[in-house]
């Protein structure tokens, strides 16, 4: 896989903002302790535009970046991995040509989902998480709402930025 160095560029200062916003502005609006998961929707607009391969590694250095940032209480890599199958799965859910705001947001929900699964359900196996199954559902709801609400916002924003970096590849 060969990557532009506008599309790396644009990669970079999109997961960057993203975890900033994530980690310090809206770790004060958490909602029962949940944050708006940001970076996965930087993960599933790279999808949208590039594809499967480039949203697993995309996934893969954004999920080992929010590991690793502050206040990380859990072991380095449940992010990565969960934002792996994230971007695999948001990549093979792409459609041709300019998805619908409903087909975006429809797939950052599901996407949701599945990455606060494979992230709480590895917590579980690791012995990493002190969530129990009840305490995970009420933890996949808020964090599917807040995905939901920010969705709209955020993917449109994040296509446009790829498709400003790399106009040839734009979504039609």
């Amino acid at each position: 896989m060969s990557t532009s160095p506008s599309r790396t560029v644009a990669a970079f200062l999109a997961v960057s903002l993203a975890l900033v916003l994530q980690v310090s502005v809206f770790s004060h609006l958490a909602w029962q302790g949940v944050v708006p998961n940001l970076v996965l929707l930087v993960v599933v607009g790279a999808a949208f535009v590039h594809g499967a391969e480039f949203a697993i590694v995309l996934g893969f250095m954004a999920g080992l970046l929010l590991d690793l940032a502050p206040p990380a209480d859990h072991v380095a890599g449940r992010w990565a991995l969960a934002l792996i199958v994230v971007g695999y799965v948001a990549g093979r859910m792409r459609a041709s040509g300019r998805p619908s705001l409903a087909t975006m947001v429809g797939t950052a929900v599901a996407c949701s989902f599945v990455g606060t699964s494979v992230f709480a359900i590895s917590g579980m196996v690791l012995r990493d998480s002190a969530v129990s199954v009840p305490g995970l559902l009420q933890l996949l709801l808020v964090a599917l709402v807040w995905d939901l609400v920010l969705a709209p916002l955020v993917l449109p924003l994040v296509l446009a930025l790829f498709a400003r970096a790399e106009p040839d590849h734009a979504l039609a």
